[in-house]
């Protein structure tokens, strides 16, 4: 056994170094992961001494098991530093909570995707009136009425304007982090219509990415005019990142079918259209042979797959996923000029380096927790797949037969490697598993691989020069087959499963499953499956009884496998998110047995529910006060409370004092008047993207 498991060691050789950006990763994600801000010096002193012992002992000639401990090590502590100085770098002001409505002066930068409330754009302020200059965000995303604003509009905007919301429920999506790192300041809505306004000129900067976020909205604005809003916004959005013509029906049936992914560009978009580009270069380097016996076509390749990368990231308008799967396909370019293998575990390596060297808040993300794990695992296939052995002067039949046979093993295998390396992390972030999503990114793949994507780049690239007809077209009938494809999975029976969220810890044991499988070599590998599907497999924590949402303005509690939402349609959004993640159904609340009005709703006895909410912004009287303890172990008023009448003796009465100290709170009950609480502010702690500071409520008893 010990000269089996010598052998299983020996074969790593190189392989130890993969783990250099594993090491760098998880020193990024324990900085996130704090609860404080940790001081800037100490940690990159101690990056700066780990990294200089472990080059000493290199240079010493120490044990390689020596000398990789010291590069972990070094590791961990670098991509600590990395996210203290990734936060300094982009510390831009926050917009506070204004008690009234504002006046908004600023350049459109760019349109948005479409809320429930309306249009959404990206806008540049120039004057906010309440806020000094210093005070001004750099951007804010603001809700606007009807068509919206184009970019390179000057507007004025009367408009609400708060921080980026935080988190819906303890532990859930914080939107407000990836605002910080995006250089969003806040949030707007607009009260009335956008008005146009003549301010003074723009920095040079900010015009020009007005200008490349104008041709990109215009090419938007031409596709969708070729195709069709449905068809149109689908390919916009694969095209310019642009989703506003997109419906939330067909969202809803691009995600229940597990096909969402293909609507963002990311690292399936940079690979067909510079893989598309490589081909089509390299084929036409040989088909002149005067040029393929003069120049290397490989490497000439390689630049115009390198330059279609470049071009369709700028086009794109260079979102997270889309810059994370550019830096990969740019090594892959870069090695083939460098004589290098293009696909290996090296160059990924080196990729995810650069990555969470340039965005060192990408590991706690899951566009790239599952990029960077889905691409780990079909390298690893690439590795393990046996080579064919190539034919002679075989009967071209058979030859069409074995090489159709060959791709769709290929593709199946991808598909389910694929599928299994990132649903740790679908299940953990989403709550949901498309359970036909196999069936459905096994019909569309073809259709997206070799018409869809290929034709919606050549149409992309001509339709200025209003040539781009003809191939838009036949990528159009790509998006409607995948679009049909999709509805049809979608609407199978049991096509969606909702999953609660595993206790956070979790995921990084999934991570480092994965990454096991994926990276050691030899049979030692499938030790990491039991840690990959930890998320699958690990207890829930127990369901909360109660959820009341940020400001106190809605709240559902649990009653068997259900969420029971007081108040339908109201922040639908947090409510959904926080059902998702507790393995919850929402469902309204029963009308009878219930008191409501317009400030406030009331359970008529105790098996109606367990909590009274007020969400009116004025305070109750004391005899509403009275009936809203009388009826509930649990009240929680908007306001802010002076005194409570002594019917509130014995009950846990929550009030606007902690919801603007703990944001959204999550209620345990322990006895039959004893709560435990858990508030969002706690569990975010207090950050730089936190609007507001750390609750005291941690845990605490009510």
């Amino acid at each position: 056994m010990r000269a089996w498991l010598g052998e299983q060691v020996a074969i790593q050789t190189l392989r130890w170094r993969l783990w250099a950006p594993v090491a760098f990763g998880a020193g990024g994600a324990i900085y996130f992961s704090l609860r404080f801000e940790p001081p800037l010096w100490p940690l990159v002193l101690t990056a700066a001494l780990t990294i200089g012992g472990w080059v000493a002992a290199r240079r010493r000639g120490w044990r390689r098991s020596a000398t990789w401990l010291l590069m972990i090590v070094a590791c961990v502590a670098s991509g600590l530093a990395a996210g203290r100085l990734r936060t300094e770098a982009v510390a831009a002001p926050i917009a506070p909570s204004l008690s009234e409505p504002t006046m908004i002066e600023a350049w459109v930068v760019d349109v948005d995707s479409s809320g429930q409330r309306g249009a959404r754009i990206v806008v540049a302020p120039v004057r906010i009136r309440g806020l000094a200059p210093e005070q001004t965000p750099v951007r804010l995303r603001a809700t606007v009425q009807g068509e919206p604003p184009r970019p390179g509009e000057a507007v004025r905007l009367f408009a609400i304007l708060n921080p980026p919301p935080a988190p819906a429920s303890p532990g859930a999506y914080d939107f407000g982090r990836n605002a910080f790192f995006q250089g969003l300041g806040g949030v707007a809505f607009a009260l009335g219509e956008t008005r146009r306004v003549d301010l003074s000129p723009a920095p040079w900067r900010l015009r020009l990415v007005m200008a490349v976020d104008a041709a990109r909205y215009a090419l938007a604005e031409r596709i969708v005019v070729r195709l069709g809003e449905r068809t149109g916004g689908v390919a916009a959005a694969m095209t310019t990142s642009h989703e506003a013509w997109i419906s939330p029906a067909d969202m809803d049936v691009m995600r229940d079918s597990g096909l969402a992914h293909i609507l963002s560009v990311s690292g399936l978009h940079m690979a067909i259209v510079g893989g598309f580009v490589f081909f089509a270069a390299r084929l036409g380097v040989a088909a002149w042979p005067w040029l393929a016996l003069r120049v290397p076509g490989k490497k000439i390749a390689a630049v115009a797959g390198l330059t279609a990368v470049g071009v369709y990231l700028v086009v794109s308008g260079a979102p997270p996923p889309a810059e994370r799967a550019a830096v990969t396909a740019a090594i892959a370019f870069l090695a083939i000029l460098l004589d290098r293998q293009a696909v290996t575990m090296h160059g990924l390596a080196v990729a995810a380096f650069v990555v969470l060297a340039l965005q060192p808040e990408a590991i706690v993300t899951p566009g790239f927790q599952m990029s960077f794990a889905a691409t780990a695992a079909l390298v690893a296939l690439v590795e393990a797949w046996p080579r064919r052995t190539r034919e002679i002067s075989a009967p071209w039949p058979i030859v069409v037969i074995q090489r159709f046979g060959g791709w769709l093993t290929a593709a199946v295998a991808a598909s389910v490697v694929a599928g299994l390396a990132t649903g740790p992390f679908a299940m953990q972030h989403f709550n949901r598993t498309a359970v036909y999503g196999l069936l459905a990114n096994l019909g569309t793949a073809p259709v997206a691989d070799f018409v869809l994507m290929p034709a919606l780049a050549l149409g992309a690239a001509l339709e200025p020069l209003g040539l781009g007809g003809p191939f838009l077209k036949v990528a159009g009938w790509g998006v409607d087959l995948m679009l049909a494809i999709g509805s049809w999975t979608a609407g199978l029976p049991g096509a969606v499963r909702t999953v609660a969220s595993a206790p956070d810890y979790v995921l990084p044991i999934a991570f480092l499953g994965v990454l096991f499988v994926c990276l050691w070599r030899g049979r030692l590998r499938w030790l990491g499956l039991p840690l990959a599907a930890a998320v699958m497999l690990w207890p829930r924590a127990p369901t909360p009884d109660l959820w009341i949402g940020d400001e106190g303005t809605n709240a559902a509690f649990h009653r068997q496998a259900e969420a029971v939402v007081i108040r339908p349609g109201v922040r639908q959004f947090a409510v959904d998110l926080w059902s998702r993640r507790r393995g919850l159904t929402p469902v309204d609340r029963d009308e009878a047995g219930w008191s409501c009005d317009r400030s406030s709703c009331r359970p008529d006895g105790a098996e109606a529910g367990p909590l009274a909410l007020w969400w009116g912004r004025g305070t109750p009287e004391t005899d509403q006060m009275d009936a809203l303890c009388r009826t509930a172990p649990v009240v929680s008023v908007r306001a802010v409370l002076e005194a409570l009448p002594s019917s509130c003796d014995g009950r846990l009465v929550l009030d606007g004092v902690d919801y603007a100290r703990g944001g959204a709170v999550e209620l345990w009950r322990d006895g039959p008047d004893h709560w435990r609480a858990v508030w969002t502010a706690d569990v975010r702690g207090d950050r730089p993207w936190s609007s507001r500071p750390a609750s005291e409520l941690s845990d605490s008893d009510g």
